[in-house]
């Protein structure tokens, strides 16, 4: 008789699961909170999380359903202060559950674990290489013709672009939020990073368009920050170009001085005669 009550006070929380379970469905594919999509890249992100919402959801389910049934219908009467009736373990459940994670464990670490990867990761090959340099508490950017700058990073839109990172002191991150990519900066190791900027924008037009240290590395990590301005290839080119010319003109000697700063000249007059010698 207790066993059928037992199984019976389970039918409960099966109707719940089911009903959260759709519910959380739905708003999953109603509603998004993953911020605005600026690579490829980002697209091969957001739709693993997406994937891990879906499969999270009836876990997710039936906890709500077990803590909300408890509460309404396994609730103490206040009557007794007894224990309950043992509850002995169930083989098949158990065993079933344990097929039943370990399957989703194996399917979640191959999709969208390592292929999620590989699609980020993508051929070996850039249409540009940038390389980021990080410093307490700032970024240096190289661009490929050598021009150097520090106040924003600009890039192509429409172009595969690989990002050599390193660091000349302690361990930073470099990350670009809207483009979902993030990797490690090393001191004396260089790391690498690949991303595609499918448009052009600024971060005026999206606040997740910067560079960012997300590895705490002191007292300035927080403002460790660079804007990022995605432009066409055209402006690209002349943008470093344009660089490169304004690095060349800071680091070039000092012109020679005018004549005029030179001490002036003795006048013939006043030049010593010649003195003879003695003998």
């Amino acid at each position: 008789m207790l066993g059928g009550f037992v199984r019976r006070s389970w039918i409960p929380v099966g109707i719940l699961w089911l009903a959260y379970t759709v519910l959380l469905m739905w708003l999953i594919s109603q509603f998004s909170w993953l911020p605005a999509e600026w690579s490829t890249e980002a697209g091969v992100v957001d739709e693993a999380m997406v994937l891990l919402q879906y499969l999270g959801a009836p876990v997710m389910a039936l906890v709500v359903a077990v803590m909300t049934w408890a509460v309404i219908g396994w609730r103490s009467s206040g009557a007794t202060r007894e224990d309950g009736p043992p509850q002995r373990d169930n083989r098949t459940i158990v065993t079933t559950w344990l097929v039943i994670t370990s399957a989703l464990a194996i399917f979640v670490v191959i999709n969208p674990g390592f292929v999620g990867l590989a699609e980020i990761r993508g051929e070996p090959n850039a249409d540009y290489v940038i390389s980021m340099h990080a410093q307490q508490f700032f970024w240096t950017v190289t661009y490929p013709n050598g021009a150097e700058g520090a106040d924003e990073l600009v890039i192509p839109s429409e172009t595969r672009v690989r990002y050599d990172v390193n660091s000349k002191d302690v361990t930073h991150s470099f990350w670009i939020p809207a483009f979902r990519i993030k990797i490690d900066a090393v001191p004396g190791l260089v790391t690498q990073a690949y991303a595609t900027a499918e448009r052009e924008g600024t971060r005026d037009d999206d606040v997740n368009l910067r560079v960012q240290c997300a590895e705490l590395c002191g007292a300035g990590h927080a403002n460790m920050s660079i804007p990022i301005r995605v432009v066409s290839e055209e402006e690209f080119n002349q943008y470093i170009d344009d660089l490169l010319a304004e690095n060349e003109q800071k680091n070039a000697p000092p012109p020679d001085a005018p004549p005029g700063d030179a001490p002036p000249e003795a006048p013939p007059g006043d030049a010593s005669p010649d003195v003879p010698s003695d003998g």
